[in-house]
């Protein structure tokens, strides 16, 4: 299921006319961390089927919700992962 649930994403991008490999720059502690909407994909479908459902399911609603829109949820995923990822770093 993870691969399909990977495919209709990307294919989600296709539609709506947004390259995968377009990346989002994030700005940490004056460090330039960037992401692609791909490595976004990715990362969450190696998540649990029902963190890979809630991702799905919101990337749809954000195609649907004009106002928000792809980009700002990509946005918001990334700064999801990086504050997971500097968080990790942080307790070690």
């Amino acid at each position: 299921m993870k691969n399909t649930l990977e495919q209709k994403c990307k294919q989600i991008l296709i539609d709506e006319g947004i390259d995968e490999t377009s990346t989002i720059d994030f700005e940490v502690n004056e460090k330039i961390h960037t992401l692609s909407f791909t490595y976004i994909i990715e990362t969450f479908m190696s998540a649990s089927e029902e963190s890979r459902l809630v991702f799905y399911s919101a990337l749809k609603k954000s195609v649907d919700a004009k106002d928000m829109g792809v980009d700002r949820f990509f946005e918001g995923m990334g700064q999801l992962l990086l504050m997971t990822h500097l968080s990790k770093k942080i307790e070690v």
